[in-house]
């Protein structure tokens, strides 16, 4: 059986996730088995929640092309609710990583969340 294929097919999402792709003997109990007509191919090891966020940080700053510090006001209440959307603030200390990278203040990321469900 030729399972490459399938492995290039699931590459992208796993890289997207920030995951780690493994030999599936080698998974853990906490790693995603994956099979192909029928047979174990492949291990997932999916990143921690805070791990995760650190990844989705550095992916929208490689898509803005500059870091998100950098970026309007506007544009970091896009990032916001972008992040909020997926789940970013319900990682412990997500706010303040966030603002971080925003570079504006814990505050400031609040009064950004607020605006959109005042919206």
């Amino acid at each position: 059986m030729n399972d490459e294929p399938f492995i290039a097919a699931v590459k992208p999402l796993v890289d997207a996730m920030g995951g780690e792709m493994l030999p599936p003997d080698e998974a853990g109990p906490d790693d995603v088995v994956l099979s192909w007509e029928g047979a174990d191919v492949l291990a997932v090891r999916l990143p921690q929640l805070a791990d995760s966020l650190d990844h989705i940080l550095a992916a929208m700053e490689r898509k803005q092309g500059k870091p998100l510090a950098d970026l309007d006001r506007k544009a970091k209440q896009e990032v916001v609710r972008i992040l909020e959307a997926r789940g970013a603030f319900s990682v412990r200390h997500g706010v303040e990583t966030v603002a971080g990278a925003l570079g504006v203040s814990r505050f400031t990321v609040y009064n950004y969340l607020n605006r959109e469900k005042g919206a």
